[in-house]
């Protein structure tokens, strides 16, 4: 297959359970892009609040809907990507939303203006009470070997990749309970050696709030778990060299700003 050729469907996945308060946003931002080859899908855990009503009232924007009990997210997203008929493959949380309306269209140019196998961009965490003020800024970068062993990872939310990597690779390895999305761009980055562009500016908006960031507890044991892919995929693990290097990121997000971040809700 030529690359400059390539121009990919997406298959995008949204796993929810109990986002009867945001999910609207979600399903309705996948919708406004305006790049066309998109399959749309939501696996729902069944959820026992609104949501599910709130998918109904946008069900012709759904490719394909999925409702039953799961092991949890990481379960669901497999069962996503199982599902999933695109070249391409990228996932938008229940509590996230693109930034604007050419976010798959900037994404799909740079899979077909590059050889890459997947794109990734930055993100901004907003207030979940008003998604225009950013809280956190995500600025990534392109990406090097061994920069995982320093707290580097992209945003998940922004990592597009195609479905043939996921096939040949593997999905997400549910021994992982909080960090399995980083595992999983550990492996294929730093492991496999997958190609990926990585395009500046802001893809997605995050809610505060989410599983991983809502206590202390929950950071602590994503770092922890994050330290074990480390050392599974033979990578230094120096704790207190991660740990600072981690801090020092984290703190930057809260200090810089995106030059420019488009406001959609």
């Amino acid at each position: 297959m030529s690359y400059a050729k390539f121009k990919p469907k997406f298959s995008i996945i949204t796993v929810v359970f109990n986002n009867e308060n945001t999910i609207t946003d979600t399903i309705r931002s996948v919708a406004a892009q305006s790049y066309g080859e998109v399959e749309y899908i939501i696996v729902d855990g069944k959820s026992t609040d609104k949501t599910l009503q709130r998918i109904a009232e946008h069900r012709s924007d759904i490719t394909q809907l999925v409702s039953e009990p799961d092991k949890g997210i990481y379960d669901a997203m497999n069962k996503g990507i199982a599902l999933a008929n695109g070249d391409v493959i990228g996932f938008i949380n229940a509590d996230d939303m693109y930034a604007h309306h050419e976010v798959l269209q900037k994404v799909a140019d740079a899979f077909e203006q590059n050889e890459v196998d997947a794109v990734y961009g930055d993100l901004c965490y907003v207030s979940s009470e008003d998604t225009a003020s950013i809280v956190r800024y995500w600025r990534s970068s392109p990406f090097r070997r061994g920069m995982f062993s320093f707290g580097w990872c992209p945003p998940h939310p922004t990592f597009f990749v195609k479905k043939a990597v996921y096939q040949r690779y593997g999905c997400f390895d549910l021994d992982y309970r909080i960090a399995a999305d980083v595992e999983l761009m550990m492996r294929f980055l730093e492991k496999y050696s997958i190609s990926a562009k990585y395009i500046e500016g802001v893809l997605v908006k995050m809610r505060m709030g989410g599983t991983t960031n809502k206590n202390l507890a929950n950071v602590l044991k994503q770092n922890r778990e994050i330290l074990n892919a480390l050392r599974l995929h033979g990578l230094p693990s120096n704790l207190l060299l991660f740990a600072a290097r981690k801090l020092v990121s984290r703190v930057k997000q809260f200090i810089t700003r995106p030059a420019q971040v488009a406001v959609e809700r």
